[in-house]
């Protein structure tokens, strides 16, 4: 052992052909690993890193695609869905009191009240206010009847021939009149006050008209 291990010391480096022959195979063993070492540090491990990434981008990139190919294998049922709630819209829309008919259908829902014995201190309609598809009518009313009176007048509007839409805004009620004893019964007087809004569905020259104020309003706001 000692015998070998001195050997090994009497190498002379600076002259590696006059080694003997296990000597030089030794050494180019060597010198290949050291070689298979710093390429398997200096470029495979690196694309082993880049390979890790590109496997987990692949892996999200699939995800992405199944998740718009599920999304797109619905969207012509989704179209589909849409268009008939349009049209089912537009039917809707189109039982709402049209223009022309709206001042005959106010002074129908007024004569309605006093068909009923409602008393109409105030019935106001206001100016109309257009929206995106409709447009509402508010009205200022004051009102004065008994509880059977105001459910007849409810009854008898939601009888018109044409569909009524009519919400209230900021309505009190309370009583106006007492029996002889100084008290509530169903037959005393109440007041309602306030305002309610009724509604028409708008031609399709007033739809047009909409849509124009509507983009005139958003290139104001982007351009400010």
């Amino acid at each position: 052992m000692s015998q070998k291990k001195l050997k090994l010391n009497e190498l002379d480096f600076n002259n590696i052909g006059a080694w003997p022959q296990q000597a030089k195979i030794g050494f180019c063993v060597i010198i290949g690993a050291v070689i298979v070492g710093l390429a398997w540090y200096l470029f495979v491990s690196d694309k082993r890193v880049e390979l890790e990434g590109l496997e987990r981008q692949e892996a999200d990139l699939r995800s992405e695609f199944e998740t718009k190919q599920g999304r797109a294998s619905n969207l012509e049922p989704l179209k589909q869905q849409l268009a008939q709630m349009e049209q089912q819209l537009q039917q809707m829309l189109r039982q709402l009191p049209s223009k022309t008919e709206m001042p005959d259908l106010i002074v129908d829902i007024s004569q309605t009240a006093l068909a009923t014995g409602i008393t109409n201190e105030l019935f106001q309609p206001g100016a109309e206010q257009p929206k995106e598809f409709y447009a509402e009518k508010p009205i200022a009313l004051r009102m004065v009847g008994t509880y059977h009176q105001f459910g007849g007048f409810v009854s008898g509007v939601a009888s018109l021939p044409r569909v009524v839409i009519m919400t209230m805004h900021d309505i009190s009620l309370k009583p106006r009149g007492k029996d002889k004893n100084g008290v509530i019964t169903p037959n005393s007087a109440l007041e309602l006050a306030g305002t309610v809004k009724t509604y028409r569905y708008l031609d399709e020259e007033e739809v047009a008209k909409q849509e124009q104020a509507s983009k005139a309003a958003a290139g104001k706001k982007g351009g400010a």
